[in-house]
């Protein structure tokens, strides 16, 4: 087993210091982490909105200059993974489970609990709703994780630098700096946000397994019965990473794809079709219309609207940042070989195309439960929103089955990932972590997970995760300015190269003296 780094240890403290915080005072930790997310959420939403459009700008613009030329690789490294398996993985890593429940709740709630700016139930109200979903799991989302991939893909697998996020600084910082305490605490931030984020989601995850399983099979709605899940799953994940990425999390990524796809199909048949392809429509519509606003909108003189603001936007644009370390170390790995400008077009648009359709299927069916009148789908807990929907369409218990298939596997798919990141950052950047680190790190997250949700921290730990997107924020602001120094100085090194010119007369003596030499 190769040897952990400082890292770990300093990583492990600060956890460590977290749940035992959140098992002896659960309240206090919900208490004080709500206080400094407020705070954040207060006074520096306006920062958040442009340092994502920032990121997106950044993106976008990465596309059409000539850095996208670059390989993330050697000029004769080929892909490791096809573009399904790659769109699979990268996607199942990005969003997971949280897609197949938050498809159903947000609309639901943005249409019929709290509207962003329209009277509740109505039809503009409808219309933001699968809008403003559009708009907080679209491009913005992706961009933050595209930009974090890229930079360290690039030193990794293009200049040959570790796998870290400390690594990506060197140019700006120096080689002294990050292999010193800076570093270090860079490189910590990244593993505390891994860890914290997958514990709770691991939490929340067992949970929603649990409650489909009540909802499907009246099974035991007990603590102890989420606990046999999570150790089931635990099994399953640790299973999957032994195994190693191009097996398990490759081939569990292909199956839970097509499973959703399965899914999404069938709803789509049976449930209201022509109002889905017209509300898809027009959404798209009113996405691209609304697009700048959207990303630009702050309601600084409506303390209501701002606070939906708060509670929506800036708590998914601080979401996405804190998950970036995770998400984006995982579509590092995974992306050798392709160029910057393949890279982006398949991180940016794809995955978001894909997220548009699962919530205009899903999202519409439970509209159009509740607005005729058919099911209060408002009245069902996050867990339930979706079992909740697919009861009421033909089909519906088969759906609710494959439903918790889909999610079972995504969960495991996402700390199986997790648990592979953390093993790089465990060893050094190592492309391929010793199974041995990931066991331990697939079991420190499994037990925290267990220790924090029979405490119920479960929100203190994601509001410390939010905590944790403001510093890194500016992690990923240095990541892409070290980024761009070496990329753009490569680019102009590049076409400054005197190419060989052909010269005929030259070419003439050279073939004369050579038939010479061959008579003599």
């Amino acid at each position: 087993m190769k040897k952990v780094t400082v890292v770990f240890w300093n990583a492990l403290a600060v956890c460590l210091a977290v749940v035992i915080w959140g098992s002896i005072a659960p309240d206090n930790l919900k208490t004080v982490t709500a206080d400094v997310t407020g705070f954040f959420s207060t006074y520096f939403g306006w920062y958040y909105l442009l340092i994502i459009m920032i990121f997106l700008a950044f993106c976008v613009y990465l596309i059409f200059s000539k850095i996208g030329k670059i390989k993330l690789g050697k000029e004769d490294d080929k892909p490791e993974f096809s573009l399904p398996t790659w769109f699979a993985m990268l996607f199942s890593a990005g969003m997971g489970m949280g897609l197949v429940f938050w498809t159903t709740a947000e609309p639901i709630s943005h249409a019929f609990k709290s509207s962003p700016s329209g009277e509740l139930g109505t039809d503009t109200a409808i219309k933001q709703a699968l809008q403003y979903s559009f708009f907080h799991w679209g491009v913005h989302a992706w961009a933050v994780y595209g930009i974090v991939a890229l930079v360290l893909a690039y030193f990794k697998f293009h200049r040959g630098a570790p796998g870290l996020v400390s690594a990506t600084l060197v140019p700006i910082f120096g080689e002294k700096s990050m292999s010193g305490i800076p570093g270090k605490v860079v490189d910590t931030l990244a593993v505390v946000a891994t860890v914290v984020g997958v514990a709770s989601t691991l939490g929340f995850g067992s949970a929603q397994i649990k409650e489909g399983l009540v909802f499907l099979f009246s099974a035991p709605d007990t603590f102890w019965f989420q606990i046999v899940i999570l150790a089931v799953a635990t099994v399953l994940f640790i299973g999957s990473a032994w195994s190693g990425i191009g097996k398990g999390i490759k081939y569990l990524s292909n199956i839970n794809m097509g499973l959703a796809f399965v899914l999404l199909l069938m709803l789509f048949i049976v449930g209201p079709t022509l109002y889905i392809l017209n509300m898809f429509t027009s959404t798209i519509g009113g996405y691209l219309a609304n697009f700048f606003e959207m990303s630009f909108h702050l309601e600084p003189l409506d303390q209501e609207n701002r606070t939906w603001i708060n509670n929506w936007t800036i708590f998914y644009w601080a979401w996405w940042i804190s998950w970036a370390p995770f998400v984006g170390i995982f579509i590092a790995r995974i992306s050798k070989g392709r160029t910057i400008k393949e890279f982006m077009l398949g991180v940016l648009i794809v995955p978001a195309i894909v997220c548009f359709i699962f919530f205009t299927v899903f999202g519409v069916s439970a509209l159009h439960l509740e607005q005729n009148g058919i099911a209060m789908i408002s009245d069902f807990s996050l867990e339930t929103a979706t079992f909740g929907v697919l009861e009421q369409y033909p089909l519906g218990e088969l759906m609710s089955l494959i439903t918790v298939f889909v999610v079972a596997i995504f969960f495991i798919t996402s700390a199986d990932s997790a648990t592979f990141v953390l093993g790089m950052l465990s060893t050094k950047g190592a492309l391929n972590p010793p199974s041995n680190v990931k066991i331990v790190w697939g079991l420190a997250q499994s037990a925290m997970a267990g220790v924090v949700v029979y405490f119920g921290g479960t929100a203190g730990l994601q509001n410390v995760l939010i905590i944790a997107a403001l510093p890194f924020s500016f992690v990923i602001l240095l990541m892409g300015a070290s980024f761009y120094k070496v990329a753009s100085n490569e680019v102009k090194h590049t076409e400054r190269r005197p190419r060989m010119k052909f010269n005929k007369d030259r070419f003439k003596v050279a073939s004369l003296r050579k038939r010479k030499e061959t008579k003599s």
